[in-house]
């Protein structure tokens, strides 16, 4: 703008007097002292209709003009014309029909002060346009991070309708794809509170929604007629009528994430092609924002699905034996891991029940995968649960035969209440010998044995039984435990001789003791270190109890 000033200024004194304004590429006017119009080009008598020389300035320019005339006057009353105008010379501004113009007042040694009046209407245009990219970008990106910070499909659904409605029209209603007969819906007026809700509805109503719904591009919104909106659109709390209506799909991954209708009411401005095409913008970032929750969705509701096969049962009593377990995976945000434990009861109460404890090599989902192929295997065999050297040969076999490349240990237990003893029959498969707590406080090691399965074409095991007493428990562990790394040095692993001693302490506690005690030691030698995941089976025989003396004068003693 400085620029154009020096070349007006450089016009006016190089061109003599009769020709300096008519070659002007811009409109002058020019005033005397006395505000009277002395001379105008003819690029200004074109652009004043009223203008003329001889005419008073206030009757020939817009009212901005003559006040801008007027603020060039010192408080003295004298014209700029006798005094030196300041190197910097402000613009005035305003609009003379339907265009902007600067107004550059260029004084003279005469007391005469030319009035340039440059057209301004396309830069004006376009730093409006500039704003307001500006402003649409801003949010843009502030409805991204908004819509972007939850995984929740209702949640996105009136994060989407609010905001629409507070940039982009009056009100504002998000619909999602029809579930059923019914269309799942959001709807916002004026920036408020989003209300969820479910109509029903056919989508056939409004034009371009079941297109819309199907992923198909938006129709315009002049093809809408606003009279012709059904009751169920028009949210609650918008007052007056539909002016204006566009619908704008919301693009998901791959497939529609739902659609937005944009509403305005009788009296304000219609949706032009600017403003549809801003909201298909929005729409795109919303869709992004939906499908991502819905996916979200999806897999958490997959994931729970899964994981209630995956995870460890819940133990309890089965046929009369005890039973109690403990489940805890190497990382806190992996639920299942590689170990795990299963409890089969027997078809009849006089059938053994069959307790399964494994560790599969590896920890995280992959190992997860392979346990829950284990296990359903494991099921199925049930019915040969007398012959563990069977079962294993069989699964070994099915291991072998899949691609997964991992292997597992296990040890099988076959438990049957036999009047007031429990018999086991214990055979292990590359896994840690079971323990068995006598009531005296000492600890035996089952000296079963045999070789993993899943890694050679043939296994050898060898079964062993023993009995547990009333009282007695029979541990099954994971080498998790005994290989948990900590202790004052944090780098000694806790080892079975720890375990053992633990043990001994644990003599006439019942199993859900024995196993949360263990844990809890585990936990303590760990000082929250890294550690492998862990996991135990306590199978106990029940205390037999009976009323010794009942003569009901006395209090009866309970024995076992």
């Amino acid at each position: 703008m400085a620029r154009q000033k020096e070349q007006i200024d450089s016009r006016t004194q190089q061109l003599p007097q009769s020709d300096r304004w008519g070659s002007a590429p811009y409109a002058v006017i020019v005033v005397d002292r006395t505000g009277t119009v002395v001379d105008l080009n003819p690029a200004a008598t074109a652009l004043l209709e009223d203008a003329a020389q001889g005419g008073a300035l206030s009757e020939t320019v817009p009212p901005w003009l003559a006040r801008a005339h007027q603020e060039t006057t010192h408080p003295t009353g004298r014209p700029l014309g006798d005094h030196p105008l300041p190197a910097a010379r402000p613009a005035f501004r305003g609009r003379i029909g339907a265009r902007n113009f600067e107004a550059h007042p260029v004084p003279h040694q005469d007391g005469d002060v030319a009035w340039w009046l440059v057209d301004d209407t396309g830069r004006l245009l376009v730093e409006e346009e500039l704003a307001s990219e500006r402003e649409r970008t801003a949010f843009l990106a502030e409805a991204s991070n908004v819509l972007l910070a939850s995984l929740n499909t209702d949640r996105c659904m009136q994060v989407t309708a609010q905001l629409a409605s507070q940039h982009l029209a009056e009100a504002a209603v998000v619909i999602m794809p029809a579930a059923g007969r019914q269309l799942p819906m959001a709807y916002a007026v004026g920036g408020g509170a989003a209300v969820r809700g479910t109509v029903t509805a056919d989508p056939v109503q409004v034009p371009g929604l079941s297109e819309a719904l199907q992923g198909f591009p938006p129709v315009p919104s002049r093809w809408i007629d606003p009279a012709a909106l059904p009751d169920w659109l028009i949210p609650e709390g918008f007052t007056g009528t539909v002016g204006s209506a566009a619908v704008t799909p919301l693009p998901g991954h791959g497939v529609p994430a739902g659609v937005l209708v944009l509403l305005r009411s009788t009296g304000t401005t219609e949706f032009n092609e600017s403003e549809e095409v801003f909201a298909r913008l929005f729409a795109a970032r919303a869709g992004a924002a939906l499908s991502a929750a819905r996916l979200y969705a999806e897999q958490s509701d997959i994931t729970r699905t899964l994981m209630r096969d995956l995870l460890p049962p819940r133990l309890d009593r089965v046929n009369g034996v005890e039973f109690a377990g403990g489940y805890q995976p190497a990382a806190a945000r992996d639920r299942v891991g590689g170990d795990f434990y299963d409890v089969h009861p027997g078809s009849t109460p006089d059938d053994p029940s069959l307790a399964v404890l494994g560790d599969v090599c590896g920890k995280g989902l992959d190992a997860a995968v392979l346990t829950g192929k284990i296990r359903n295997t494991l099921q199925a065999l049930t019915p040969m649960a007398g012959d563990h050297e069977r079962m294993l040969r069989l699964l070994n076999g099915a291991l072998l035969n899949s691609h997964h490349t991992r292997f597992a240990t296990l040890v099988l237990a076959s438990v049957r209440r036999k009047e007031n003893r429990v018999r086991l029959r214990l055979t292990s498969a590359g896994h840690p010998a079971p323990l068995v707590i006598r009531n005296d406080g000492r600890v035996e090691e089952i000296e079963t044995r045999g070789t993993l399965v899943g890694a050679l074409p043939h296994i050898e095991v060898r079964t062993v039984e023993t009995d547990l007493r009333p009282g007695e428990t029979c541990l099954l562990y994971t080498d998790g435990v005994t290989e948990a790394r900590g202790g004052p040095l944090g780098d000694e692993l806790y080892g079975e001789e720890r375990l053992m001693r633990a043990l001994g302490e644990c003599a006439g506690m019942p199993g859900t003791a024995v196993v949360e005690r263990v844990q809890m030691l585990a936990s303590q030698w760990l000082h929250d270190g890294r550690h492998d995941d862990m996991a135990l089976v306590a199978i106990t025989a029940p205390l037999t109890t009976h009323l010794s003396a009942v003569d009901g004068h006395t209090r009866g003693r309970y024995t076992a």
